[in-house]
């Protein structure tokens, strides 16, 4: 069994997700439903309640395509997986009734991200920190004289959630590259590769606050990302919680 970690509890982990899905109006209602989740996630865990949350995210119903392995310094995405155009239409629209995604942890949280809009997979390697950019940003990767703009994704995804505890767990060793940008996500563990039906999905209800959220793969605890919204996000230095344009 692996280690409890911050969302290893399957009940904190919905309420989380659901909790970001329905995006409240009220400020103060997101500041009440968070300290309440906190405060549940900060109680012990026994071993009977731990959720093995690689196991999770690969039931035995499920049919995983192979791993994308990850050689020692890169994996591309195969030619004739093409990035999807920047696009206002909902990922659910843009998606196939049956789609491929690669499932990976940071900091507890299983995301996921569609094949088609996957760039690749980098080890995460020297980084170089620059002056003048938010916290999340953790600096720039050089790859075969590729500049690569690296997240901290806990940080970005759950700044409520981020404190001094959370970054001594992280242990950041992928880059998960965003379509056809030089963006990066920080990842902790690659889970594997998934086919999911729209079916499995618990869509976003509307369109607004967190767009970068595409929905909840339900069944499987797991944030689905909406990479183009995401990528024009970090263009223009905004947080996961900060309202677009």
């Amino acid at each position: 069994m692996s280690k409890s970690t911050p969302f290893a509890r399957e009940d904190v982990m919905e309420a989380y997700l659901d909790g970001l899905l329905k995006a409240p109006e009220d400020p103060a209602e997101v500041t009440a439903r968070t300290a309440k989740l906190l405060e549940q996630a900060s109680l012990p865990v026994t071993q009977d309640n731990t959720v093995d949350v690689v196991e999770e995210a690969q039931p035995p119903v499920a049919q995983p395509v192979p791993d994308i392995p990850v050689e020692e310094e890169t994996v591309e995405i195969p030619e004739h997986i093409e990035p999807a155009p920047v696009s206002s239409v909902p990922l659910q629209e843009q998606l196939e009734e049956r789609f491929q995604a690669l499932f990976f942890e940071v900091a507890g949280l299983t995301m996921a991200v569609p094949l088609t809009t996957l760039g690749g997979i980098h080890r995460l390697e020297k980084i170089g920190p620059l002056f003048g950019k938010p916290k999340w940003f953790k600096g720039v990767m050089l790859h075969r004289d590729e500049k690569l703009n690296v997240v901290d994704t806990a940080m970005w995804v759950m700044p409520e959630k981020y404190d001094q505890k959370m970054a001594e767990t992280l242990n950041y060793q992928y880059l998960i590259m965003l379509g056809d940008s030089e963006w990066g996500l920080s990842s902790d563990k690659l889970v594997n590769t998934v086919t999911l039906t729209k079916s499995e999905v618990k869509w976003r209800a509307a369109q607004g606050k967190r767009p970068w959220l595409a929905g909840m793969v339900k069944e499987r605890m797991c944030a689905l990302i909406d990479v183009y919204q995401l990528i024009s996000m970090l263009n223009n230095g905004l947080g996961s919680n900060d309202q677009t344009p």
